[in-house]
């Protein structure tokens, strides 16, 4: 069968494969790599481990395709603001709120990025794996990079201070990422709880930058 079709029941391959990436981000958010066995992720979709072998061959693919696919999360969610035809200050407000909002919503994948960087920094990888996980970096620095350039152009226009933006770009995006080791979900949160509190962290690190008048 195709892997372009469709699997029993007609349900398309990449609804199924995004639904297993969201139980496997689970099951590595609550236990980390190492703990995480296929049995725990198939036990978590409702599955059996041969769905899971249907797509990802190892443990360690399957963990870097959740990594790949909060990076690409993180893409669609900052570029729109990125491309706004506005001044620098409020795209980078926009992007600081989408990837905030992201973050809550998608919580788990983003702690499995925090795990899989944490992995990379300490050399706890195989070559097989630095291999995967450079794929996934490069997508990081991509990401980073839309920030290092709007950062740039809000110091070109005197939005923001007189600032290196490469270095600037790394504790902006420390605050917004660290946001996934502290924020825990409530009972009856609301959409616009999840909005005053990703708004709040886009003010905190655009206040940041701005230039005093």
């Amino acid at each position: 069968m195709s892997r372009m079709g469709k699997i029993q029941g007609g349900e398309p391959l990449a609804d199924r494969r995004v639904e297993l990436l969201d139980a496997a981000a689970r099951a590595f958010m609550r236990q980390g790599f190492a703990a995480t066995s296929l049995d725990r992720v198939s036990d978590e979709i409702g599955s059996t481990k041969g769905a899971i072998y249907y797509y990802y061959r190892s443990k360690s693919e399957l963990f870097f395709a959740v990594h790949r696919r909060g990076m690409e999360l993180t893409q669609a969610a900052i570029r729109p603001p990125f491309e706004m035809d506005a001044a620098p200050s409020k795209r980078l407000h926009g992007m600081a709120f989408a990837h905030t909002l992201l973050v809550i919503d998608h919580l788990a994948y983003l702690r499995v990025i925090a795990q899989g960087l944490e992995m990379h920094l300490l050399e706890r990888t195989n070559a097989s794996e630095r291999a995967e996980l450079a794929e996934t970096v490069a997508l990081r620095e991509a990401n980073e990079n839309l920030y290092i350039r709007v950062i740039k152009e809000g110091v070109a226009s005197g939005d923001f201070r007189a600032v290196d933006p490469k270095l600037a770009a790394k504790p902006l995006l420390g605050a917004l990422n660290w946001t996934s080791r502290w924020y825990q979900p409530r009972d009856g949160e609301t959409l616009a709880s999840k909005k005053k509190l990703a708004l709040s962290i886009a003010d905190f690190v655009t206040a940041g930058l701005e230039a005093k008048i």
